[in-house]
């Protein structure tokens, strides 16, 4: 049965350059465009169902893309090579320069997915597959997979079989499914997802991440990350998050002569008070203090 999706979208700035290519199959539609986006153009997306996104040209230094309202100027991060969008999940995007680009859209019904997860992983991990987002900058056969579905798309030349199992394998290769014998299934995040919240926070000292985008990192449920985080760290994802800010100021503390009250600015604290106290929730003692003990300076301001 042909399936036809429904999007609440608006998009501004954004051209299309060829005639759009599209098929319909059952359950799903693919959509194949070729586009440009001028500089601060946007464009805003809401639908009922799942939605995959793949580009064909590297768009992460032209595309900012937010799930927040209002969220481009500072929550914001760079649009990735192909993402999973579950359903009900808005996405807002941005462009910061001027960008020819080319991609393809899934546009899959819940129902359908779960048909096709459920016999291999079981209806609860297909379900709690469908719900976590996926953004993957490295697209590798993914993207091999979406390139042979824009060929069968623009020229049909086989049953409808052969597409729809094309999608079958992008969906398998891109959506988060545990392993049965990874470290999910113990409840704990794997080494790589943990190198990208680190990574993260190293270079975004200046901002304080929510449990929700922390998540959205990582690829999981916000309830799901929580509860693995703590079982894989032993602390909430606040309380680590906190622990590496304040160890990012002990690292401005020793190897430069900024003031305490810059490193607050810098390190996204309302003010020095407040890295104080958090400061000295983590380490102990505060700033000037830790400062003192560790090179020897003196100061008259705690």
């Amino acid at each position: 049965m042909t399936y036809l999706h429904s999007m609440t979208c608006y998009t501004e700035g954004i051209k299309v350059l060829a005639p759009v290519k599209w098929r319909g199959l059952d359950g799903l539609v693919s959509v194949f465009w070729d586009a440009e986006g001028q500089s601060g153009a946007r464009g805003y997306y809401l639908s009922p169902d799942p939605r995959i996104v793949i580009f064909f040209n590297d768009v992460s230094p032209h595309i900012r893309m937010t799930n927040r309202d209002g969220g481009i100027a500072g929550h914001s991060r760079p649009m990735t090579r192909a993402i999973y969008v579950p359903a009900g999940v808005p996405l807002w995007t941005n462009f910061t320069s001027t960008h020819r680009f080319s991609h393809l859209d899934l546009h899959l019904h819940k129902d359908r997915l779960l048909r096709f997860l459920s016999p291999s992983i079981g209806s609860s991990a297909a379900l709690a597959a469908l719900r976590r987002p996926v953004e993957i900058q490295d697209a590798g056969a993914v993207e091999t997979l979406a390139g042979l579905l824009v060929e069968e798309v623009s020229t049909p030349s086989k049953h409808a079989v052969y597409a729809e199992s094309l999608v079958g394998s992008i969906v398998s290769g891109l959506l988060d499914i545990p392993d049965p014998r990874s470290e999910h299934a113990n409840g704990r995040l794997t080494q790589a997802q943990m190198n990208k919240l680190i990574s993260r926070v190293d270079t975004h000292g200046d901002s304080r991440l929510t449990v929700s985008e922390m998540a959205a990192i990582v690829g999981l449920s916000e309830s799901w990350f929580a509860n693995v985080f703590k079982q894989t760290t032993g602390k909430t994802p606040l309380q680590w998050q906190l622990g590496k800010r304040i160890g990012l100021a002990q690292k401005l503390l020793v190897e430069s002569d900024l003031t305490i009250a810059d490193i607050a600015a810098r390190l996204g604290f309302s003010d020095q008070a407040h890295l104080t106290k958090a400061f000295r929730q983590v380490a102990g003692e505060t700033p000037a203090a830790w400062r003192r003990m560790q090179t020897g300076r003196h100061g008259l301001c705690d």
